[in-house]
């Protein structure tokens, strides 16, 4: 992202962590979404790609509050993006995917 963006995971700013790219997620049909390649419509909220930090706003229940969606919203799909970046070994779970040539 250009310029500071808060992370809905503990309200840092992303300036704060040098090298750390941010996922955006957007809700899409009462779901929350990864959105590696930064294009999808809709309001957007910012989260440090990785497990502990995904963690957090499901309990807090922010992806509801950042996404101005139901307070329940399922992140299932942000889960499992992380889980496949991780287990892929990729560097960084918020870089937008390879397009196939």
């Amino acid at each position: 992202p250009t310029g500071p963006r808060t992370s809905a995971d503990l309200h840092r700013l992303s300036c704060a962590v040098p090298g750390v790219e941010l996922l955006r997620v957007v809700a899409v049909a009462g779901t929350v979404v990864p959105d590696p390649r930064r294009r999808l419509p809709g309001r957007g909220a910012w989260l440090h790609p990785d497990a502990g930090c995904f963690a957090l706003p499901c309990k807090r229940r922010a992806f509801g509050r950042a996404l101005r969606a139901r307070p329940d919203i399922d992140a299932t799909p942000v889960r499992l993006h992380l889980e496949d970046a991780a287990s892929d070994g990729s560097v960084d779970a918020a870089a937008p995917a390879a397009v196939p040539r």
